[in-house]
């Protein structure tokens, strides 16, 4: 018997340590999504930003639908279409400033596209060619993310380094609901709470991880409660509703700017194309639930409260397709081009100075490229660090 399991025995109250360190009632979320159009909020909102948001839509739709038939063709290797979920991606671009960084997963280059970059180099990489296709520094858009959840604790490294140089440098991290299973998802939520790093984690949250539902994946109230576990808010949005997106990752931006900390936003949404070109849907979802969905297109949302309200007439309607058109022909064209590839560049930019190994590898194929008389005379140099080298 211990001390204290004898009667009588003194049994002292917990230390205030105990205690909640912050009140948990502010860091939940709403009940129900953020939804703006269709509600009297949505007459607040910009005209000018409603019909860039509509452009951005239109022309996003369009963006996939013509990387989904270039894959079909065999001009990219996949494509995760993010038909549905436009919105997320379009807001996500539109609510960063220009200093500010973008940290996409492998379904967001749309967002990447919306944030600036050139189509065809949002797409280099899912054909398989030269790193990682674009300049991220240039464009403040972080490389495309394959595995799941490891661009959110760069997002937060980065953040925090700029933070401490004195940067006025928000990173937005863009991650699916199957990557909030991750590890990188706690341990980035975890050090972006404690370091009160200027970052925001957007969720979207399309229904499924592959072909795993959400109700397999989590017992969470939603995404978005389990940011009071992190000791940061929580906001919930209707993901097919551009002007909400916009408006809650606006705010959670300005808050972060603020030096107050991070935010997570879920946007409950919904993927109506595969996972890739690889997956069948139909094995794990019903055509009932997809079309039930399609009455929810954020795209038609936006177009009836612009048209609703006299923002938008057929002319409009027809000059954003026609600049969807002109975008996904340029597209096409280019990509049916046949890239001019140089096998040495596979040593370019991994290193700023080549290790040993690396040397010893790229002689090494030069060797064997001189011997098959394929090697480029921009390479018939010694094994030195090649640096700055381009197509």
């Amino acid at each position: 018997m211990t001390v204290l399991e004898q009667p009588g025995s003194y049994r002292p109250a917990p230390p205030p340590g105990w205690q909640p360190r912050t009140d948990p009632a502010p860091l939940l979320p709403d009940a129900e999504p953020l939804r703006v159009l269709g509600t009297p909020a949505a007459g607040g909102i910009d005209p000018a930003l409603l019909g860039r948001m509509y452009g951005e839509l239109v022309r996003g739709r369009r963006y996939n639908t013509q990387a989904t038939a270039l894959t079909r063709q065999g001009r990219l290797a996949v494509y995760p279409s993010s038909t549905g979920q436009e919105a997320c991606q379009v807001a996500a671009a539109l609510a960063l400033e220009p200093q500010d960084w973008l940290f996409p997963s492998y379904r967001d280059t749309l967002a990447a596209v919306a944030r600036g970059l050139d189509p065809v180099e949002a797409l280099t990489l899912l054909r398989g060619d030269w790193h990682t296709g674009y300049d991220p520094h240039e464009h403040r858009v972080a490389p495309l993310c394959t595995p799941l959840a490891t661009q959110l604790p760069h997002a937060v490294g980065l953040a925090h380094a700029a933070r401490l140089k004195g940067d006025d440098v928000v990173a937005l991290a863009l991650v699916g609901d199957g990557g909030t299973s991750e590890g990188d998802f706690h341990e980035a939520l975890n050090f972006a709470a404690v370091w009160r790093a200027p970052v925001v984690f957007l969720v979207q949250n399309n229904g499924f991880a592959i072909s795993v539902p959400l109700a397999k994946q989590t017992a969470a109230p939603s995404f978005a409660h389990k940011a009071v576990g992190y000791g940061m808010p929580g906001r919930l949005v209707d993901g097919n509703d551009v002007a909400a997106v916009h408006q809650v990752l606006t705010d959670a931006v300005h808050r972060a700017r603020s030096g107050v900390g991070p935010t997570l936003v879920e946007a409950v949404t919904y993927r109506m194309d595969a996972h890739t070109n690889a997956d069948d849907a139909t094995r794990y979802r019903s055509d009932a639930e997809v079309e039930a969905w399609r009455a929810h297109d954020p795209i038609a949302l936006l177009e009836r409260e612009l048209t609703g309200r006299g923002l938008l007439g057929e002319a409009g309607i027809r000059e954003a397709r026609e600049a969807a058109e002109r975008m996904a022909a340029d597209l096409r064209e280019r990509m049916h081009r046949d890239p001019v590839l140089d096998p040495m560049e596979l040593f370019t930019h991994v290193y700023a100075e080549q290790t040993a190994q690396l040397r010893e590898q790229a002689a090494q194929l030069r060797a064997e490229l001189a011997a098959a008389g394929e090697l480029s005379p921009a390479c018939r140099e010694d094994d030195g660090p090649q640096e700055g080298r381009q197509r």
